[in-house]
């Protein structure tokens, strides 16, 4: 159903607000666990010195192994409350290595009256995301990072990309603006100290599971309004055509890479020592070669979001065109990608890096192989000195 995006605003704001209250309540309820494990470990001192003075000696000593207890437990929940958020991740993109991007997204901004991009990052992933974090980790000024992923950027066009980073400025704008970023800061703070204290004490987050399940139904929700009012006001600055046949193209060329080139570069483990393919090195040939743009149609188009929307928070792609009025029809030229467009000089050393990591994560799938294949080489080279 279509939702007015005034109507949609005045939502997102509501909720965004009460979670933002709940994140509070429960940071200052781990506070709270954090301030009674320190008074246990004082009064657990105290009494350890009070039976020592007295010539209780066993007694003193089990108060000390409690302080000592104590002690542990405030500092490994004091660590979880005030870990730092994560890094930003990926290879640094200067301004010196790609002028254009860099131009691209300043004069996006400069569309959306936000504050310019600090950091800009190539990642390996099919996403675009912007992460916001204090300079320091868990102090200073708040700094925001454009995490670009190298598979999205071979998949759309010049065009299509910025219509990605449209969406993505459209989030900065409107969810986190002034005070706003400090609630979205906050509700992440949450979500960190929460996971945190599930893995050092499950038996007490379980007590409160109920409103547990409902701050996550909730926060899903207000993914889900976030990402129709980032695809509203994105639309007003590059046009709704444009930002759907980007939805689309993502959507099937991510499918092609999900279901066909990654399985594909995988499946060489099974007659290869090391891969043929380096599949950084050679996504962009092998999507220009692979990808049959004939064979999308509104039935692949349906397909590609079926296995997405059980993956992910994020509204499915009818819902998203059906929200942006847009007919669900994939585009019908190809066109150079943003790679090659912006990323042209540095795409060898960008997959060089990519491949590296990947190779090292994925190094332990060939390995079983590789030694089969030693030990049938040497078979076939004994049965040929005895021949």
């Amino acid at each position: 159903m279509f939702i007015r995006r005034p109507l949609l605003s005045l939502l997102r704001r509501r909720l965004s607000r009460r979670l933002t209250l709940i994140a509070v309540l429960g940071l200052g309820a781990a506070g709270g666990l954090v301030s009674m494990a320190a008074a246990g470990m004082v009064l657990a001192l105290i009494g350890c010195r009070e039976y020592w003075a007295a010539g209780e000696g066993l007694l003193a000593a089990g108060a000390l192994l409690l302080a000592l207890m104590d002690a542990c437990l405030c500092l490994r929940l004091f660590a979880i409350m005030f870990a730092s958020p994560p890094a930003a991740g990926g290879v640094y993109l200067p301004v010196d290595a790609a002028h254009g991007l860099h131009r691209r997204i300043i004069d996006m901004a400069r569309r959306f009256r936000s504050r310019p991009i600090d950091h800009v990052w190539i990642t390996s992933d099919m996403n675009v995301a912007v992460l916001q974090r204090p300079r320091w980790g868990r102090v200073g000024r708040v700094e925001t990072h454009l995490l670009v992923g190298l598979p999205l950027v071979h998949c759309v066009s010049g065009k299509q990309l910025m219509a990605v980073l449209a969406h993505e400025m459209a989030h900065l704008v409107l969810q986190r603006r002034g005070l706003g970023k400090y609630g979205a800061l906050l509700r992440a703070w949450c979500l960190r100290v929460h996971d945190g204290l599930a893995d050092a004490l499950p038996l007490f987050c379980a007590l409160g599971d109920g409103i547990q399940r409902r701050f996550y139904y909730d926060m899903s929700r207000l993914t889900r309004l976030e990402e129709f009012e980032a695809d509203a006001q994105a639309a007003q600055v590059v046009g709704p055509g444009l930002l759907g046949e980007t939805l689309i193209e993502l959507s099937l060329k991510e499918q092609f890479l999900r279901g066909d080139y990654w399985p594909r570069i995988l499946a060489q483990s099974e007659w290869r020592v090391r891969p043929l393919v380096r599949p950084y090195r050679d996504m962009g040939l092998g999507l220009a070669a692979g990808f049959l743009r004939l064979g999308a149609n509104d039935s692949s188009i349906g397909e590609s979001e079926a296995g997405g929307a059980l993956r992910s928070l994020h509204p499915t792609l009818r819902e998203r065109l059906r929200a942006l009025r847009v007919y669900p029809r994939p585009a019908q030229l190809e066109r150079p990608s943003a790679a090659r467009q912006f990323l042209a000089p540095i795409l060898p050393t960008l997959a060089w890096a990519f491949d590296r990591a990947w190779w090292e994560s994925n190094r332990a799938a060939w390995q079983p192989n590789e030694r089969r294949r030693v030990r049938q080489c040497g078979r076939e080279a004994l049965t040929t000195i005895i021949k």
